[in-house]
Parts: C-alpha cells; structure tokens; sequence
C-alpha cells in the first residue's frame, strides 16, 4: 500500500534560490514582460562568460538549441546525424523535424556516454559508403561529460562538426573545461528539472560570431531589417522571455552551490551503499568533475537479490520517486529501423545499463534526512531478498 502519510521525495524538483522574485519584479516594474529585454541579455553574457564561450543565445528549450544548430549546420532532407542513444528522445527529435536520419551511437562503461569505439567504426562505414554524417550530437549524460577528447579527434579527422548536449551538464567540466564548449555549437537546458531551471528553456552556444548571429535572426522568426514585417525564410519563435531569464540569472547565481550539493548527496549514497554487493554507481572519469545531476546506479540482480523493478516499486511504495536509466533510442518504437553501433559486436552497453540502472532522487533541497531515508529503503529491500552476505564497509 502507497504510504502517504510520508513526504513525498521527488527525482530532481525545481530549487529557488529566493533571488528570482528580485529579477521578476524588476522585469515586471520595466514593462519587459514579452520575449527578449535586459534579462535575457544579461543571462546570454552571464552564461557565456561562466563557460568561456564568444556567444550564448537565450531560447525556448534545450530542444530549440539543438534544433537551430541542425539548421545552421544545414542539416536536411536525406542527410545522416550521429546520436548518442542513451539520452531522452528530445537529442534526437530535432534531426527527424529536419527531415534527417538519425544513426545511435553506444554507450562505453566508463562515462556512459558515447563510446569513441563505436563512433570510428560508425565513421570508418559512414566514409567507407561516400556518405559521412553531417553532424555529431554528443550527450553528456546525467551530468558526466564524454570522452571528448577522443571524440574530437574522431570527428576532426572526418572533418564532422559536434554538436555537444549538456542539458543535464551545465556546471560539469572535462580536464578543466566547461561541459558545452568543446563542439561546434553546446546546448543547455533549464527545463524544471534541469540543475537549474528557468520553468523552461534553453541556451546554444558557440564561438562561431557568424553562425550565432544567424541563430539569433531564425530564433525571432527570420524578421528581415525592414520597415514593415518581411520574411524571406522560415522563422521560428524560440527566443526566451525576459521573465523566464529573470529567473535563470537568480538561478546562476547557485549554481555552483547546487552542484556542491548534489556531488554532496552523491557521496551519501555511495557511503551507504557501496557496501551492499552487486551495485555500482556511475564512475567519473579522471580528470573530469561531474555535476552529479542524478546519481545513477546499476544493479546486478542476481548478486544484489533485487531488480530495478522490485527496487522502484518499493521506492514508490514509500512515496519516493525514482526513475529507469534512460531507455536508448535505438530501443524505441519511433526509430524502429535506424541504424546502431553497439560498442563492440557482443557488448551494447546502454541496453545493458538500461536494464540495470536506476537514478535515485538528487535534488539539490533534498534533506539529510531525505537520503537517508532513501538509502533505509534500498538497504531494507535489499536484506529482505538477498541471500547473499554483505562485503566488508568501506
């Protein structure tokens, strides 16, 4: 029976820092309450000066991002863009609006992310057929960037511009450098979820002057400098309201706090529950700092006594919400028939994941009683269906 009697503990719930009224009302005491204002040009140079960018473009979703740069790098009808499959269906979408094929890449076990192995061999089949991909999008899952280094090497040597999705990666940084920055074009999301939250929205960004200035006109739905309302191309409505920014730059203004939190809450539930056999959580690789968005784990079912099912049913019972690892898009229905590269001929390591992983909640207001709380539950279940004994605490 669902116990209701306890507070409900979500996955990742929006966390105010009590400065976002602030900004609001100045947007509200202005008059600048329709898309665009001082807001929004305020929070594009506040983002693009925290992650060391020429330009940031303030936008209605992270999905609009990676739209606009499917379309500046002229993505269309008939061409190939390279995807990660581990990611929420929103990494992809844009390259069926463009009339493109989407090809999944795998997941390696070290980041999770995209594996730089089945990349080069999607790349080396890609060039080998006279048709390479017109785009890479990269996702930094969960918070941990990517193998970057070696997926810039792969896609430079094809001469493939990236596209970089760190939706779920704002604050994360790979050898000393901002997730987002190291393709052709980054994107942030700030959907409710997100580390930090605009309600929704998004952000491209790029050190490409040109290309952004060009973004910044389709995003306004493609007004040509007239008089009166000319269009010459198809435009869209994809810029973000000085209100919604408002709230954004209140928001920036802790995000690192948040992300300090959530390693820190990361770190309580790899303490208590490292100890039990058959879990593992989400490594980070060296040189790397992760945000630690979701902490992830996976569960070896037949060492730990319990399946990810069992262990959200019970989460759930408790009134705690918790959620699959993403399910990998080559897996889904709406891409039945797209390519995919397994990160070696036996091993595909995101359907793997998927089966086994679960992201336990991670917000960032989340009590130490709340984690613990969570934690009591795994270990509960756990010593209830495993016969089989604890290893030695670490």
């Amino acid at each position: 029976m669902n116990n209701n009697s306890k507070k409900k503990i979500f996955l990742s719930p929006p966390h105010m820092s009590g400065n976002e009224t602030k900004y609001i009302q100045e947007a509200m005491d202005t008059n600048w309450i329709a898309p665009l204002g001082p807001n929004v040009d305020a929070f594009e140079k506040e983002i693009a000066n925290l992650v060391g960018v020429n330009e940031a473009l303030a936008v209605s979703s992270g999905t609009a991002a990676i739209h606009l740069a499917l379309i500046l790098l002229e993505v269309k009808q008939g061409d190939v863009v390279f995807c990660s499959t581990l990611t929420f269906v929103a990494s992809a979408n844009p390259i069926l609006y463009q009339g493109a094929e989407p090809v999944f890449i795998d997941s390696e076990p070290e980041t999770w992310n995209m594996s730089p192995q089945a990349l080069e061999k999607a790349l080396q089949d890609a060039a080998n057929e006279g048709k390479l991909p017109k785009a890479v999008i990269v996702v930094d899952l969960y918070g941990q960037s990517a193998k970057m280094d070696e997926i810039v090497e792969l896609c430079n040597q094809y001469d493939v511009p990236i596209i970089e999705d760190s939706a779920e990666s704002l604050g994360a940084s790979y050898k000393g450098r901002a997730s987002g920055t190291f393709g052709k074009f980054g994107i942030f999301s700030f959907n409710g979820n997100k580390i930090i939250t605009t309600s929704s929205g998004g952000m491209l960004i790029s050190d490409d002057e040109v290309l952004m200035k060009k973004a910044r006109f389709l995003a306004t739905q493609a007004k040509e400098p007239f008089s009166y309302y000319q269009h010459n191309e198809c435009g869209y409505n994809y810029r973000l309201s000085n209100i919604l920014a408002g709230i954004g730059r209140a928001q920036l203004e802790v995000l690192q706090n948040r992300v300090e939190r959530r390693r820190e809450i990361f770190s309580i539930y790899k303490r208590e529950l490292s100890s039990f056999s058959g879990l593992d959580f989400m490594p980070e690789l060296v040189l790397t700092r992760s945000n630690r968005w979701l902490t992830a784990l996976t569960m070896n079912e037949e060492v730990s006594g319990i399946s990810v099912p069992q262990l959200l049913e019970e989460l759930s019972n408790e009134n705690v919400e918790a959620r699959h690892v993403w399910k990998p898009l080559h897996m889904q229905p709406l891409f039945d028939g797209n390519r995919y590269y397994s990160h070696d001929e036996n091993t595909s390591i995101s359907e793997y994941l998927f089966r086994t992983g679960i992201c336990l909640p991670s917000g960032s207001s989340m009590s130490e009683q709340d984690v613990y709380r969570v934690c009591s539950i795994i270990k509960k279940l756990i010593s209830e269906k495993s016969h089989f004994p604890r290893v030695n605490a670490l």
